[in-house]
């Protein structure tokens, strides 16, 4: 096992009953305290990613913005935000997706990418893996060719990463 992913696991704390009873939340802030493990984390994040030649990260609102903005700067390229409706000041695109209970959406600047642009989508935690298949297809839709899309963490009981194969996943944790 790499002793850098377990800097990472280190600085994961679990958090039972959280947000709500029978629910194990990985809490992510000890590691962005932490300038040694969260540097260590986007080091990681951006060996796996630089074999995939991104030229762009889309980033997902809110923590996916923590992890893809200082990927972006290491792997020496752009970032553009992925955010909840009515966020963005320009011309956007939107996406929705099913929830457990109804529907929410995630848009982008029509603009933000052009056609043929390699993208890596990022987020911190892959889940039902609703958020990132939305991502996934905004980019296509707005002529993005999807490389990739890049985790801290997959909680791999749900199985979001497998609902947006064929994409390329890393995951530099997997519960």
């Amino acid at each position: 096992m790499d002793p850098r992913v377990d800097l990472i696991r280190s600085r994961i704390r679990d958090v039972a009953d959280f947000p709500k009873p029978g629910i194990l939340f990985r809490d992510i802030t000890p590691l962005l305290s932490d300038g040694i493990a969260f540097r260590t984390a986007i080091d990681l994040l951006a060996e796996q990613a630089r074999p995939l030649a991104p030229e762009v990260i889309v980033g997902i609102e809110s923590r996916g913005f923590l992890f893809g903005a200082p990927l972006a700067t290491a792997l020496g390229i752009g970032f553009v935000p992925v955010r909840k409706p009515g966020k963005l000041p320009h011309a956007t695109t939107r996406e929705e997706y099913d929830l457990e209970y109804g529907t929410d959406a995630v848009e982008m600047h029509t603009d933000a990418l052009s056609h043929g642009t390699r993208v890596l989508v990022v987020d911190d935690v892959i889940a039902t893996g609703g958020t990132a298949r939305a991502t996934c297809k905004l980019v296509k839709r707005l002529g993005g060719e999807l490389v990739g899309a890049a985790f801290l963490i997959e909680l791999t009981f749900l199985d979001g990463g497998a609902k947006l194969a064929p994409i390329p996943t890393i995951a530099l944790l997997r519960y």
